[in-house]
């Protein structure tokens, strides 16, 4: 067994910062992400550069901003070229593995094409490599991972090896699985009939979590030390959450946002009026949802995290149980957020709101977390990879060049120290009739938007005295200095986010 650390970093997709009850949600129970907390310290600035799942995966594992790694919104495959983090372990002596939803390819067929199987789900991505990449050539090592045991899709309709695992279990409900896969409008609706416990993707990644840690404590990878990403598919829609986790939350019982209402003062907002007079692209982003539906939609998402954490429960009692606890980093966190009802709008989207980008992210370091230690720092996604690695004693020349994070170990040890005075978000999606570019600046008291095309409108809230976020102070005369210093702030963050290769290598 090796010396050096071993990481455990568990993601999950779609989860917003106040839907665990360590964050202060008083409905959803979540006693073992808590028990995490518990022992380590707890961020409540944590913001993803980009509310989408595809470019902010990739911005945790490069290092770089969204217009830099080239991956501004899904459907856009991250370049297996570029220097990864989890590449810079592997070199280093690490054995690196990923189990679950990474989401660094696309998976749905490409526009102007259609599904005819479940299979296809990981074809596109690679059309090379035969009818089945998962069973002949999947590409290891795979973004700097040696092993990868692959999730695709979200809640009941998830393809991948967990399909090969699910047909192993059950003929009946792989083949219901993938009756669902085909139908392009599945992967937009809100919920899915859900599948018994023991086939649900949760467990797998559960199952194979605890197998690599089992793997591992027999001693299989000799005294290497372990970077494993454990990644939940949930709660991301479709919900389809265990049939006894449903039990614990009622949609009657679920209490909506208090923001809720605010939904008819949107049609008057000049840019998201826009969107939702006339949806774009299935209803799959700012969706307008009535009381009844919201109600079950975050009463299903409760059931979702719920039944999450009793897996993240189990893979933490195993890591104890295996005597692996002292030697490793666990941390948890979330690659966006999501609308749940804020402003009457579920999904997430092309917003301002902090629903789908403020997240939760915790961490758990033997010998330098304090136990219940929480820290209002500011901290960006982007400042993972540089922070994990300098932690590891990786030295810069061995580190991904040009990586644009924040190193923010000195938080880890001393909850009040600072390492950023604004976060910096980029949103850029271009799918069906939404073509939009924002750009979020967030410090500890405002957040500003700003919006392509919209020069003289934009958001400016009050972190402090408004975080319902419904007080657009943006034509507000008291906050006329603010806005513009703001604004300043946002030009500056903007230009420190561009790229810096191909470098130059000749005068002319």
């Amino acid at each position: 067994m090796s010396k050096k650390m071993n990481v455990l970093f568990i993601i999950s997709d779609a989860h917003r910062a106040d839907h665990l009850s360590c964050y202060g949600n008083t409905q959803l129970k979540t006693p073992n992400i808590d028990r995490l907390a518990s022992e380590g310290i707890r961020f409540t600035n944590y913001f993803c550069t980009n509310p989408i799942c595809m470019p902010n995966r990739a911005t945790l594992l490069t290092g770089k901003y969204p217009n830099v790694h080239g991956v501004r919104s899904n459907g856009m495959k991250l370049n297996e070229e570029l220097p990864t983090f989890t590449n810079t372990l592997k070199k280093r002596g690490w054995h690196t593995a990923a189990i679950g939803k990474i989401h660094h390819q696309y998976w749905m067929a490409p526009f102007k094409r259609k599904y005819t199987s479940a299979e296809n789900l990981i074809t596109w991505a690679y059309p090379d490599s035969g009818n089945d990449p998962v069973k002949e050539n999947f590409p290891i090592p795979y973004y700097g991972y040696d092993e990868v045991e692959l999730i695709v899709g979200n809640g009941s309709i998830c393809s991948g090896h967990y399909l090969e695992w699910l047909e192993e279990k059950s003929k009946t409900i792989a083949n219901k699985v993938k009756e669902r896969i085909p139908n392009y409008d599945n992967l937009f609706s809100l919920f899915c009939d859900p599948i018994p416990k023991e086939f649900y993707s949760s467990t797998y990644v559960k199952e194979r979590t605890n197998a690599f840690l089992e793997r591992y404590s027999s001693g299989q990878y000799g005294d290497k030390p372990f970077y494993l990403q454990c990644s939940f598919p949930d709660p991301h829609y479709p919900v389809a959450p265990p049939e006894e986790f449903r039990k614990i939350y009622p949609p009657d019982k679920i209490q909506l946002p208090s923001s809720f209402d605010d939904i008819e003062n949107l049609y008057e907002h000049e840019y998201l009026g826009e969107h939702l007079k006339k949806p774009p692209f299935k209803k799959a982003f700012l969706r307008e949802a009535n009381e009844d539906e919201t109600r079950k939609f975050i009463a299903l998402t409760y059931a979702s995290v719920a039944y999450m954490d009793h897996c993240i429960g189990e893979i933490l009692a195993n890591l104890e149980s295996l005597e692996l606890s002292e030697n490793t980093i666990v941390i948890y966190t979330s690659d966006h957020g999501d609308l749940m009802g804020d402003h009457g709008l579920l999904f997430k989207g092309p917003c301002p709101f902090n629903g789908v980008l403020q997240l939760p992210f915790i961490w758990k370091v033997p010998g330098i977390t304090t136990p219940g230690s929480i820290s209002d720092s500011l901290i960006s996604s982007i400042d993972y990879p540089e922070t994990i690695l300098n932690l590891l004693g990786i030295k810069k020349r061995h580190q991904p060049p040009d990586m644009q994070g924040y190193d923010f170990q000195k938080i880890l040890k001393n909850p009040e120290a600072e390492i950023r005075d604004v976060c910096y978000v980029e949103n850029d999606e271009e799918i069906g009739t939404l073509k939009s570019r924002l750009r979020h600046l967030i410090t500890k008291n405002y957040k500003l938007t700003i919006y392509q095309n919209n020069p003289l409108f934009g958001d400016l809230y009050d972190r402090k005295n408004d975080p319902e976020e419904l007080n657009n102070l943006w034509e507000d005369a008291n906050y006329k200095e603010i806005r513009f210093e703001l604004i300043d702030k946002l030009l500056h963050e903007s230009l420190n986010a561009l790229g810096e290769t191909p470098k130059r290598i000749a005068g002319t």
